[in-house]
């Protein structure tokens, strides 16, 4: 009896999908030219599947109450890199599998062949390479003054061949560089597909779980920023970190877009330099432009990324439009919020710019996502539309509402207390945010409407 013909799906690769025949269009996220074969082997007989195919529960599985189950904090290893521990949730959990994805030539393998250096003097530790020979890993850590005695090379693009290897070494921490460049004998498609790429994972996300090995996974990008493959490999991780900066720029910023082990949105500062990233203690500093005289559209704002207050500039300048549509760039910053602002502007401000392109960044490369730099931005603005500096030891924070209102952040206390310790003396706050006890050696200004925080540096 010939063997039943093999099912094909095809697979939507930003969203993951599944529809019976190819078309141009995804039509559960709308994206375009995603859908990617997959073909599925039988892997059950019909008797398995008629009876339920639930003979086989004699792995050692079992069913336990929720409040049986130890609430035990999960082993930590410290990688070397104070910076990459922070992101982590402070370091690297055991067992655990950290995807770390960025725009090609930003410092991801750089980053991970450092951590592998520290961690190989008292970890063992073993790096895949399935990009570049061992001979050009060794290059790069002599050109970067790493002693990497104790880390183990591989270069291989097999997933069964690296766990066979992983499982004869036994490391404590394995860096697999990239997930795109492996297969598996398992499924029949090219490198880099969608079956290729969640298959590939699911091996080694088992592999980590059953063994306790730190499994870190390199992952490109698309051209829009986001993470290769299927929507589903971010999902069976542990941690998503994502590499962000001017890629000429001197800084790098590594921020974690998912943690089951510690904090969302933490942000590491690295600066690239000729012996590859160096942690950056003190990244307000580095943010924030020391002028010699108040220049006009330039304002400290005060952010939180994850645990730590952040003191960044913000720069607007306005300039009358010789266009039709005025433009409106936004570089760091929602470009849509920034419409939305000078809408609230005119509207509770009574200050138009229809005629005027508008342009915001954020300086030093940092992607702003939370809403405390309404308040900022509207400041900077307005500076630049009427040529008019603001003093430089003035640091601003808030949420805008529609209707004009001025709405508190969280960990207000925190954020003006980080502000003080780089020379701020005044602060335009919403009044939800003032502390009772307030803040040694800053003059705190409490608004509740956007009218009086403009009155308030007029």
């Amino acid at each position: 009896m010939a063997s039943p013909k093999p099912k094909s799906t095809y697979v939507c690769s930003a969203c993951g999908a599944r529809h019976p025949k190819w078309a141009g269009q995804c039509t559960d996220c709308g994206a375009w030219n995603t859908l990617s074969e997959l073909v599925e082997a039988r892997s059950r007989s019909r008797g398995s599947q008629r009876s339920g195919g639930y003979a086989g529960l004699t792995d050692g599985t079992r069913v336990e109450a929720l409040e049986d189950v130890s609430p035990e904090e999960r082993q930590r290893i410290q990688s070397g890199i104070g910076e990459l521990d922070r992101v982590l949730g402070g370091g690297i959990v055991i067992g655990s599998v950290v995807l770390i994805g960025g725009d090609p030539g930003i410092g991801k393998s750089t980053l991970l062949l450092q951590a592998c250096a520290a961690l190989a003097g008292s970890e063992t530790v073993l790096y895949v390479s399935g990009e570049e020979s061992p001979q050009q890993i060794g290059l790069r850590a002599r050109r970067l003054g790493l002693e990497g005695g104790g880390v183990r090379l591989l270069a291989e693009t097999c997933v069964e061949v690296i766990l066979a290897h992983a499982a004869q070494e036994a490391p404590r921490v394995m860096v697999v560089d990239s997930i795109q460049t492996l297969f598996t004998e398992l499924v029949q498609s090219a490198p880099g597909s969608v079956s290729q790429v969640r298959e590939s994972a699911a091996q080694l996300v088992r592999f980590a779980k059953q063994r306790d090995t730190v499994v870190f996974l390199v992952g490109h990008v698309t051209k829009d920023g986001a993470l290769a493959g299927p929507r589903v490999l971010e999902h069976m991780v542990d941690t998503v970190l994502y590499f962000e900066g001017e890629q000429g720029g001197p800084f790098r910023m590594v921020r974690s877009i998912k943690n089951r082990f510690g904090a969302v949105n933490e942000l590491g500062v690295f600066a690239m330099g000729d012996h590859g990233l160096r942690e950056v203690k003190n990244p307000s500093a580095i943010f924030l432009s020391r002028h010699d005289q108040p220049v006009s559209g330039s304002l400290i704002m005060v952010t939180r990324e994850g645990t730590r207050p952040l003191l960044v500039e913000v720069q607007a300048l306005v300039d009358e439009s010789p266009l039709a549509n005025p433009r409106r760039v936004a570089l760091g910053l929602d470009q849509n919020r920034l419409s939305m602002l000078l809408a609230v502007l005119h509207r509770h401000g009574g200050i138009a710019m229809f005629n005027q392109d508008v342009f915001v960044n954020v300086v030093g490369g940092v992607r702003i996502a939370e809403t405390a730099a309404d308040l900022p931005v509207i400041m900077a603005v307005l500076s630049s539309y009427r040529d008019r500096p603001l003093p430089l030891d003035l640091a601003v924070f808030g949420e805008v509402g529609l209707s004009g209102e001025v709405r508190p952040v969280p960990n207000g206390p925190d954020r003006l207390r980080e502000a003080v310790k780089h020379g701020v003396r005044r602060a335009v706050v919403p009044k939800g945010n003032v502390p009772k006890e307030g803040v040694e050696g800053l003059e705190i200004v409490a608004v509740r409407t956007l009218a009086e925080a403009l009155d308030a540096v007029a």
